[in-house]
């Protein structure tokens, strides 16, 4: 017997897998401005991603710096359809990717019809699957 705090090899090499952490949030309804039940998994994912894009960086005091998009500074400034076509999906993936369920953001379609741009996308998760997305900026 050794008197080591070493451990044998085998045992540091053991994987430690993941587990995800839950996503239990409130269910928020924008159109009537209430709060009211819960949601998870894919359904909390997606209010998610909407609220992450459609909320302002920096704004809020109660969001830290990586919360948000800064997609409203973009499309205020008026600049061509080239930058809004390079600019769009960086911002959005800025916004998505640091949350822990989100493995990559990609795939963007961007459209326009009079003043509104919607732009669809797919998020895929880290716990696995994909999550088609369209949000109007």
């Amino acid at each position: 017997m050794a008197l080591s705090p070493l451990q044998p090899a085998e045992e540091r090499s053991k994987a430690v897998i993941p587990t995800p952490e839950p996503s239990l949030t409130y269910r928020l309804d924008p159109e009537r401005g209430t709060i009211g039940g819960f949601i998870d998994g894919d359904e909390a994912l997606r209010q998610f991603i909407i609220k992450a894009i459609q909320t302002a960086r920096f704004r809020y005091l109660i969001y830290d710096e990586q919360y948000g998009s800064e997609l409203e500074d973009l499309i205020g400034a008026g600049g061509t359809e080239e930058l809004l076509n390079e600019e769009i999906p960086r911002l959005i993936r800025e916004a998505l990717i640091y949350d822990d369920r989100i493995a990559d953001v990609r795939d963007f379609s961007i459209r326009r019809e009079s003043d509104h741009v919607y732009v669809e996308f797919t998020v895929v998760k880290t716990a696995g699957g994909i999550l088609t997305e369209e949000v109007e900026i």
